[in-house]
């Protein structure tokens, strides 16, 4: 009987390899052993050990961080504010832009016209101020030698210049304290004029490049927000933004009516500088709570120093327009701009004025809409579900 061939049994690890796969499991010239081609320098080794030191590095390093980041947030604040108020203003001109928009003209040329627009409100309101201003100053100071001449004729003022020596006082402390103090006063007063204008010529550039790349930075900020929300994100952005456009454009028009009825008044009642007071009152009349009253007590005083009679008529006159104003003239115009209540306005525009001034109270209540509105339409369907 013949024995039956066993069949060979091949081992797992006897196997034969191509010579592919030989030339792949050896080690490649210059690569690491370790390594592989997303990994050229090797393995990340094992992570530090989380002691009490490390937790304190990072920790300290994180406050000085924080502290360096808070610094320069102070210092550049002047900056910040600035560009924040051209987006602003960009953000309330862009309505008058689309309406010429709608009107067949190009969106270039919208915004060279509402451009042009501003620059000649701003000259115009240079024009109407600087001249009295200066007028004034020139008969003060023209008026000075008449004025110590009639002090130094004054029997009374000579006896006691006799006796006190006052007028050699008086001189001794014009050439040594007043002048050299008037002198620094001049020039920190031509610093602040240039410092002025600079700023306002960096906001008008500012406001121009925001007003015509608007459309474009939105867009850039929605791809910020995932892909599932843009939608609802972009309607919401475009509502708070028409909000603050119709905010600025209703502002500007209560601005306008009071700077008009204003100078017809004044006009009217004989004062003098009608056109640059008028213009005082439109640009105060921005300032919210306050910004009327301000410049009713502005053009009341200077009328009071012409006569009695006109002073009190202008006081007359801007209570009873303060009063149309803020329950005629206001409610219609603000209807359709911003959705905010009273309270909360006036709240809002404390805390604006108390945290950054003027600027902060003309922010305050669009700021405060757009709050509004994101509370109202994320916030509060959140709570109803939960």
């Amino acid at each position: 009987m013949s024995a039956e061939a066993e069949p060979a049994v091949v081992e797992p690890d006897a196997r034969q390899t191509s010579p592919q796969e030989a030339a792949a499991d050896e080690p490649a010239a210059g690569r690491p052993e370790n390594g592989d081609e997303t990994q050229p320098y090797g393995l990340p080794g094992k992570p530090l050990a989380r002691g009490p030191f490390l937790f304190g590095l990072v920790g300290g390093l994180g406050v000085l961080t924080a502290i360096a980041i808070a610094q320069m947030v102070m210092q550049s604040l002047s900056t910040i504010i600035l560009v924040v108020v051209a987006m602003f203003l960009a953000v309330g001109l862009d309505p008058a832009v689309v309406a010429l928009q709608r009107r067949g003209l190009a969106r270039r040329a919208a915004i060279s016209i509402v451009f042009a627009g501003v620059i000649v409100a701003f000259a115009l309101f240079g024009l109407a101020v600087v001249p009295p201003v200066s007028q004034q100053l020139t008969e003060f100071v023209n008026a000075v030698p008449g004025y110590i001449t009639e002090l130094s004729n004054n029997e009374t003022l000579r006896q006691l210049d006799a006796e006190y020596q006052i007028l050699t006082q008086v001189r001794t402390f014009v050439t040594s304290t007043l002048g050299p103090s008037l002198a620094s006063g001049i020039m920190g007063a031509g610093l602040v004029v240039l410092n002025g204008v600079f700023t306002t010529v960096t906001l008008l550039v500012l406001m121009l490049y925001f007003l015509g790349s608007l459309h474009t930075i939105k867009d850039y900020l929605l791809k910020l927000v995932p892909a599932s929300r843009r939608p609802r994100t972009r309607s919401m952005a475009e509502q708070i933004l028409t909000g603050i456009g119709g905010y600025v454009a209703g502002n500007v028009l209560i601005s306008v009516i009071a700077g008009v009825l204003t100078w017809i008044f004044l006009s009217i009642a004989d004062v003098q500088y009608a056109l640059a007071l008028a213009l005082i009152v439109a640009l105060t009349d921005l300032i919210p709570l306050v910004g009327a009253t301000i410049g009713a007590v502005l053009v009341t005083g200077v009328a009071l120093l012409q006569s009695m009679p006109a002073g009190i008529a202008c006081a007359v006159f801007f209570v009873v327009y303060q009063q149309v104003e803020n329950y005629v003239v206001y409610p219609r115009v603000m209807k359709h701009s911003v959705d905010v209540t009273p309270a909360v306005t006036v709240i809002a525009a404390l805390f604006g004025g108390a945290l950054l001034g003027i600027v902060g109270a003309l922010l305050a209540i669009p700021v405060a809409a757009a709050i509004s509105l994101v509370i109202r339409e994320i916030v509060f369907p959140h709570q109803d579900q939960a």
